[in-house]
């Protein structure tokens, strides 16, 4: 088949997932589980479309039998559209511009599941993998951090691989560590008053501002000094909120803190830094509380393991270049598997910057690209039955 054949089923594809809104929130997917479910049976894959949630539906499909077990993963939940007139055309229909293809999810993350659809199809034709199991996994609630996808489907044990490969806008380059992040709140209490008369009430958004300021002398500049590599240790005040009117001393104040970390840090230490932080601050006890909201460890797959050589290996050879490896700014659903001693690598056509934003696309030359290494690199690890 033509390389030009190649790039149309790759844009055809694209321009059908586009066209079906799944914008979070709420994330629904029902519609384009719908369609793409059956079409996978057909294929001779097996599959399920399971949820916990109505409306947040996840496909899991496997061809193949045992180990070793690669899982392709894509989200196929997008952000909303935001201001509809920022958009130079239609978010819901593929537009190309040159080797632009313009659309909602482009590139975050619709233009990976259909280099995973090309490549399923693909796989099929050749008789499925020689040894082993292939498993393409297309999912829901990425976008809000949130629990009913890919969370879901590892909690559950639907989804069990000895390596895992995300599709990510990368723009073809491997991204093999990634920093585990973490969520915590902070709320003070204190006593409502009428603000005529201050000194009667005890101001719950001052202790939170004393609280801030503690956490901004005494741990946050040790968090900013931590680095592995290119990746660096960061903390955001992400919200602050408190007060019910300007008239009156404030009762309560809640802090939501973003802390994201290195793959040599771990979430239960993270969360206890910071409360030991918050109680030597001289605040009386029971004036504040934390909670850990949620929080995932992060995870680094050596150079030389099989996944990221095989991956490497793949990109060399259909594009004549060594391959090219990035830093991760956001987290991704790998985070589920950091703890389960698997080779995890994000990797996948788009930009980073392209997502997210008004005008999203994705460059087709990097749709097909993409796909013959993604082929290239089952080939390498599992070979082909027929």
């Amino acid at each position: 088949m033509s390389v030009s054949s190649n790039r149309a089923r790759l844009i055809a594809s694209l321009e059908r997932l586009v066209a079906i809104p799944t914008a979070y929130p709420p994330g629904d997917t029902t519609q384009l589980c719908a369609e793409i479910a059956p079409e996978l049976t057909r294929l001779g894959y097996r599959v399920g479309v399971h949820k916990e949630v109505d409306g947040l539906e996840n496909i899991v499909a496997s061809i193949g039998e045992g180990t070793p077990h690669l899982v392709f993963n894509a989200h196929v939940d997008t952000v909303g559209v935001g201001d509809r007139g920022d958009w130079r055309t239609d978010p819901f229909v593929l537009t190309a511009n040159g080797d632009r293809l313009y659309g909602l999810g482009a590139s975050n993350c619709k233009g990976s599941m259909a280099v995973h659809l090309w490549v399923a199809e693909e796989i099929a034709k050749r008789g499925g993998p020689r040894r082993g199991t292939v498993t393409f996994t297309f999912v829901t609630d990425e976008e809000s951090l949130g629990p009913h996808g890919m969370a879901y489907l590892r909690q559950a044990g639907l989804v069990k691989p000895t390596m895992l490969c995300l599709g990510a806008p990368t723009s073809n380059a491997l991204i093999t560590t990634e920093r585990g992040v973490m969520w915590v709140a902070v709320e003070t209490t204190g006593k409502a008053a009428h603000a005529g008369a201050p000194e009667t009430g005890d101001n719950a958004i001052e202790r939170m501002l004393r609280l801030i300021a503690c956490l901004q002398r005494d741990l946050f500049p040790r968090i900013a000094a931590r680095h592995e590599g290119e990746a660096r240790s960061t903390v955001n005040l992400g919200q602050l909120q408190g007060g019910s009117n300007t008239n009156v001393v404030p009762s309560r104040c809640r802090l939501e803190i973003d802390r994201r970390l290195l793959p040599s840090e771990s979430v239960e230490r993270a969360y206890a830094e910071i409360v030991e932080t918050l109680r030597a601050s001289g605040e009386p006890e029971g004036s504040w509380s934390a909670e850990l909201m949620r929080g995932t460890n992060g995870f680094a797959s050596a150079a030389d393991g099989e996944l990221v050589a095989a991956l490497a290996g793949a990109v060399e050879q259909v594009t004549g270049e060594p391959a090219r490896f990035g830093t991760a700014i956001g987290a991704s659903d790998g985070r589920y598997f950091a703890d389960d001693g698997i080779e995890i690598v994000n990797f996948g056509p788009g930009g980073g910057s392209e997502g997210h934003a008004a005008n999203e696309f994705v460059l087709a030359s990097e749709l097909e690209t993409s796909a013959a290494i993604h082929l290239a690199l089952v080939e390498r690890l599992l070979g082909w039955r027929g």
